[in-house]
């Protein structure tokens, strides 16, 4: 007899997810090995209910408001830092559930993946403008230092648009796609990993040691948006003359 339970169905779920994955080629540590996982979980509890990827992709977005609100609008604490930190990763892990409910119940919609798209472009910049308001408000930095969130800002979210305009314009061939990553891409990315990103607001109660964490990380960012648009430019053109 086929066990009809709630819990039996999300185990079903959470199975049949684990063998639909995409592909983690290129894909930092911290997102596939353990946001993809809670996203799973959360897409197969949401699978027994009437909840749709819009509703995660909103679940999503209100989490990463929430910590963010934290960032600009309360003053620096542990407990507060615990807190955005947790929230934040909480947006994250939604984040990825959308597009796991979506798969499971058949795939998605263009207006589901555009929504989802809009969110994480929003998320991009508005992270980077909430460590900068709480800098501002909280702390007595110097002027320049409040460039850091600035430049960061900038980076993340000229990348995030490269990644995604090549992808689209690619139309997901090869040339472009998850299997051109170089060698020792999952690392190489890692500080362009959102998971790692949110990690470092445990130390947002320490001025000074959160401003280097963050302050490599925005360097690094720098660096990688540099890769992407050789890397990127060189593909499309490559896929261009093969057209």
């Amino acid at each position: 007899m086929i066990d009809t339970s709630p819990e039996a169905g999300v185990r079903r779920a959470y199975a049949a997810l684990a063998r639909a994955q995409k592909s983690g080629a290129g894909v930092p540590w911290y997102m596939r090995v353990v946001n993809r996982r809670l996203g799973r979980l959360i897409a197969a509890v949401a699978s027994q209910t009437r909840a749709t990827p819009d509703h995660m992709t909103a679940l999503s977005f209100l989490a990463f408001l929430g910590g963010a609100a934290l960032l600009a609008g309360v003053e620096p604490g542990p407990a507060m830092a615990v807190a955005a930190m947790l929230l934040l990763q909480a947006g994250f892990a939604f984040d990825s559930a959308d597009g796991q409910l979506a798969r499971l119940r058949g795939g998605g919609s263009a207006a589901g993946e555009w929504l989802d798209h809009v969110v994480d472009s929003a998320r991009h910049l508005l992270f980077h403008v909430a460590v900068l308001i709480g800098l501002f408000r909280f702390t007595d930095v110097a002027d320049a230092v409040l460039l850091i969130p600035l430049a960061f800002a900038l980076f993340s979210t000229v990348r995030f648009f490269a990644q995604i305009l090549a992808e689209q314009l690619a139309r997901r061939d090869p040339v472009a796609g998850p299997e051109s990553v170089p060698r020792f891409g999952v690392w190489i990315q890692a500080p362009a990993d959102t998971g790692l990103l949110n990690a470092v607001v445990v130390l947002w109660a320490w001025t000074t040691p959160f401003l280097w964490v963050y302050g490599v990380m925005a360097a690094l960012n720098g660096l990688l948006l540099l890769a992407t648009a050789v890397r990127r430019h060189r593909e499309l053109t490559a896929l261009s003359k093969a057209a």
